[in-house]
């Protein structure tokens, strides 16, 4: 009688640990990021602690700490004036070019007609096309037509170059939408126009809130195309660049600053208020 074959003999399971050793891909992306964001942030804290700074006639080298620079913000008459102009450029070019990205994004994803590709074409164009060239375009045409440069000629060039960046962004969001949501409004007997307002536009929102800030973060601190279109007009870019040859002013660090921490504020309370809406929706 033939004996049983012997079971074949366990192998002892062994947990592979590889050597360690220390690599340079481990360290790399780490130290590469740490001198990035220094280098970010050196200008920033530059012009922050030289909001401080008592200067006389430049703002070149420290004089000492003061607070009246915070306080009199307007000291420098110009600042403001430029500051204020930047602002009624950003905000008029800014609902001008958000109006007008908004329809076009919306005809150009919803409906069918003649020279629709070319359209598209020449909407992408400003933003492949460098600034300067388009400055000097539009300085030229201003010209050519006899237009005074002014605050009006930054705010139309301003809309323009605007204007692609706020169609990119809402047509991405077109995009997205169900039409069977629009459907379903036109079956519950909505006008054209109830469709749009109680299901297109609230579903658009936060595209076109998106493109808005977009347009006006560009339009503020746009210096090319404003040099070559804004005659006597100065806005807050170009004072700091003819003003840095001689030493921007304090008051000019003081205005970079809050707008550096109204942003950086409203940054964290958005992404605040967003974790506490997911948190709720989480817990229903």
């Amino acid at each position: 009688m033939t004996a049983p074959a012997s079971a074949p003999a366990t192998v002892p399971y062994r947990v592979y640990k590889p050597a360690s050793r220390i690599g340079l891909g481990r360290w790399l992306l780490p130290a590469y990021v740490i001198i990035a964001f220094t280098l970010l942030l050196i200008p920033i804290v530059y012009t922050f602690v030289f909001s401080f700074n008592d200067a006389n006639r430049s703002n070149i080298s420290w004089n000492g700490f003061t607070l009246e620079n915070w306080q009199n913000i307007c000291a420098h008459p110009d600042v403001c004036t430029a500051f204020g102009n930047s602002l009624i450029v950003g905000a008029v070019s800014t609902v001008a070019a958000t109006a007008l990205g908004t329809a076009i994004a919306i005809a150009l994803v919803r409906y069918r007609f003649r020279g629709r590709t070319g359209t598209s074409l020449l909407l992408f164009m400003p933003m492949a096309t460098p600034e300067v060239v388009m400055g000097a375009g539009l300085a030229a045409q201003f010209l050519t037509m006899g237009v005074a440069k002014g605050l009006g000629t930054i705010i139309i060039a301003h809309t323009m170059f605007c204007l692609s960046f706020v169609v990119v962004t809402v047509r991405a969001r077109v995009l997205s939408l169900d039409p069977a949501l629009e459907e379903a409004g036109r079956d519950l007997y909505a006008s054209p126009r109830e469709v749009f307002w109680r299901i297109t536009f609230p579903l658009l929102l936060p595209g076109i809130v998106a493109a808005a800030l977009l347009s006006f973060s560009l339009s503020f601190d746009d210096f090319i195309i404003t040099y070559f279109t804004s005659g006597n007009v100065q806005t807050f870019p170009v004072f700091i660049y003819v003003a840095a040859q001689r030493g921007i002013p304090p008051q000019a660090n003081v205005i970079a600053s809050a707008v550096f921490i109204i942003a950086i504020a409203a940054t964290l309370i958005y992404q605040v208020i967003s974790a506490q809406r997911a948190k709720r929706l989480r817990q229903r």
